[in-house]
This record gives structure tokens, sequence and C-alpha cells, in this order.
């Protein structure tokens, strides 16, 4: 079977169809231009939700709210991992 690799649920001809329809409307001239609009805008944003992720980790601890819940859940799930490698380990079958 042959996959096809998506962004977005949109397909490489999808891709390629809407860049020429870009190209057509604004130019090649402005593309470059366009792209770093995009990418500063882009910035904006991750720096803004790193900003806020900052902010409610810092005011969840000055508070005395656990913040390391993930830290439980991913030792939680490697002691649940080694004990089904211990189980598994005495059924498999050796090839």
């Amino acid at each position: 079977m042959i996959q096809q690799a998506t962004f977005l649920f949109i397909s490489g001809a999808e891709i390629a169809f809407i860049l020429f329809i870009v190209i057509m409307v604004f130019g090649a001239d402005k593309l470059p231009e366009i792209a770093r609009g995009l990418g500063k805008g882009m910035r904006t944003l991750k720096d803004a939700t790193n900003d806020i992720k900052h902010e409610i980790t810092k005011t969840a601890e000055k508070n005395g709210i656990d913040t390391n819940l993930t830290d439980d859940v991913k030792k939680e799930l490697n002691k649940v991992k080694d004990d089904l490698e211990d189980f598994t380990g005495s059924v498999k079958r050796k090839f």
C-alpha cells in the first residue's frame, strides 16, 4: 500500500497548486516579503505562548500548586511499561 505524505490533510499536489496561485496573485518578487512576515508572526505567537506558559507556571508555584504532574505520569507509565516487559519477556517465543 502506498502512503502519501499529507500536511493538515492537504496533499502535495494541492500545496503546489496553492503556491502557484499565490505566486500568480502576489508575484514572485513579493513572495519573500510575505514569507518573512509570516515567519515574524509565527515567532511572535511562539514567544507569546512561552510567556503565558512561564507566567502560569510561576503563578502556580507561587500558590503552591504542583506543576510536576507530567513527571509523575511519566514515572507511572515507565513502571507499567517495565512490568509489562517483565511479564511478556517470560511469555515471548524465541525464533
